[in-house]
């Protein structure tokens, strides 16, 4: 799996009345920015979930850098970055203050994550905030300080769910550039969004899910040739997918 960042194969997902996933069979490969669409509940941030260990598959299995995220997980994790939908704080720690911790829970010394807190921050215009509470945050800096944490330790693979909720147009031209950068240095990133042109301009493939199912997948001269529309959006391919309406 030298050549694989995240590989998730046969994977079902069953809550009590719900089959959320259903046998996902998918592979985000070195270098490479994998985006996931679909509609509300197609199963996306559970696939998210089951990637980060937050949740179990009920069968199949996840590798991360060929790790097996069931059987060695702390390991699967250690170069793992993941910057959920709702981006989670301690409201009573400043910025500088979770930045640090984060740092100390990856084992960077101190000099190193506040050298490295340094240059995040002016790349994010966060100077100026970083030392009052987070309970005091916008939700824009808050999703700006949690994409810090999560490339402060400099990962190998990147889960993202919905990368550029509540960002300026300047912070979310920031954030792309940041992840392609992150890409074309030899990282990987799966992201799930519902903000298709992100998904369109940096994704080098696209997999599109619905009812827990991947109905699609490719680049976008891939799915646009798949569909006969060698011009269409990313949308237009979206809808002709899922069926739903414009």
């Amino acid at each position: 799996m030298a050549e694989v960042a995240i590989k998730i194969v046969n994977v079902n997902k069953r809550f009590t009345n719900v089959h959320a996933v259903r046998d996902l069979t998918l592979s985000v490969k070195t270098g490479e920015i994998f985006a996931l669409i679909g509609p509300n509940g197609a199963g996306k941030t559970t696939t998210v979930k089951m990637i980060t260990g937050l949740i179990a598959p009920t069968s199949g299995r996840i590798w991360v850098l060929g790790k097996d995220v069931a059987a060695d997980p702390v390991q699967a994790k250690k170069e793992l970055g993941y910057i959920p939908d709702d981006p989670f704080v301690y409201d009573y720690l400043t910025g500088r203050e979770f930045l640090q911790l984060t740092g100390d829970l990856f084992g960077l010394r101190r000099q190193e994550t506040n050298t490295r807190i340094k240059k995040l921050l002016k790349l994010f215009n966060l100077e100026s905030v970083i030392d009052g509470r987070f309970t005091d945050y916008s939700r824009g800096n808050k999703q700006k300080t949690i994409i810090i944490a999560n490339v402060l330790h400099q990962p190998k693979v990147l889960v993202i769910d919905e990368p550029v909720l509540g960002l300026d147009v300047q912070s979310q031209k920031v954030t792309k550039k940041l992840f392609r950068d992150f890409a074309k240095d030899g990282g990987s990133i799966l992201l799930c969004t519902h903000t298709l042109s992100v998904a369109q301009e940096i994704a080098d493939r696209i997999g599109i899910i619905k009812e827990g199912e991947l109905v699609e997948e490719g680049s976008l001269r891939d799915l646009r040739t798949k569909a006969h529309k060698t011009e269409a959006s990313l949308e237009e391919l979206y809808l002709k997918a899922t069926g739903e309406k414009p």
